[in-house]
């Protein structure tokens, strides 16, 4: 009976080791970003297409100011909700307030000149087209455009999955995930989906940002309203993640280890 347990107790001990080996952690070459082929450490260029190309959809926002020297004539040209001061201009509330909505037809209403069509147009086209309306009524003026709806939404196995407004012309996939607080540790990086609106509805797109190829994507840079979900590994489907009892389940089998050595002797 005890030569039994005894030779038991070396095959039960291995296999306690292989199963830690292969489940308590997730190998690197799954959470490593931009992974290369050379082993030696290079510089590479990657050539990236920044066109900061969105184009105002209706429901969208965008803020819309004008400038001049003489501030009682230009000020006509603003929206006013209340004071002025730079304060009013701090917080989403405000930024809201003291921004103009395109309505379901594609036009803002704009002080003194009236509807201005700015469906499918950018930030920079509303710019010059607001510049020549304002230079009819008045000289040396300055127009500031900005879309003010700029958020992303990241979910899935992130520390800090949710909403994000972003103040700023453009964003890419990893500032985005540094705002998430970066994927957790049996996120599936090779396989991320990009949902993104569209004419039609939405469209989905599956990122490997664990290739480096990664860099020279079209979808590098995000655009408002876009959405990124990170699925789990399989590690973590088969409750093998931080949840899973180790402690409870270790305890055991050292418990159980400890009784057939005792009794072998």
């Amino acid at each position: 009976m005890k030569q039994t347990l005894t030779l038991l107790t070396k095959p039960a001990t291995l296999l306690l080791v292989i199963i830690l080996a292969f489940t308590s952690c997730v190998p690197q070459k799954k959470i490593k970003y931009l992974q290369r082929l050379q082993k030696e450490d290079t510089t590479t260029y990657f050539q990236n297409k920044h066109d900061v190309d969105y184009k105002l959809q209706p429901k969208d926002n965008i803020y819309v100011r004008v400038y001049s020297l003489d501030e009682k004539t230009y000020m006509f040209f603003n929206k006013q909700s209340g004071s002025s001061s730079y304060n009013d201009y701090a917080n989403d509330a405000s930024i809201y307030l003291n921004s103009y909505g395109v309505d379901m037809n594609g036009y803002i209403d704009f002080p003194v000149i009236g509807k201005v069509y700015v469906k499918d147009l950018t930030a920079e086209q509303i710019k010059d087209m607001v510049q020549k309306l304002i230079d009819e009524y008045l000289r040396e003026t300055t127009v500031i455009v900005k879309i003010v709806n700029f958020r992303v939404t990241v979910l899935g196995e992130v520390t800090r999955p949710g909403e994000f407004k972003v103040y700023q012309d453009d964003l890419n996939l990893f500032e985005a995930i540094s705002l998430a607080g970066d994927m957790t540790e049996f996120a599936n990086r090779s396989k991320v989906a990009l949902i993104r609106k569209s004419k039609g509805g939405s469209s989905v797109h599956y990122l490997d940002l664990t290739s480096d190829k990664m860099l020279s994507s079209s979808l590098y840079y995000l655009q408002p309203n876009d959405i990124i979900y990170i699925a789990p590994l399989g590690y973590k489907r088969w409750g093998l993640g931080s949840q899973f009892p180790w402690a409870i389940i270790l305890a055991s089998i050292s418990t159980t280890l400890l009784l057939i050595n005792y009794i072998t002797k």
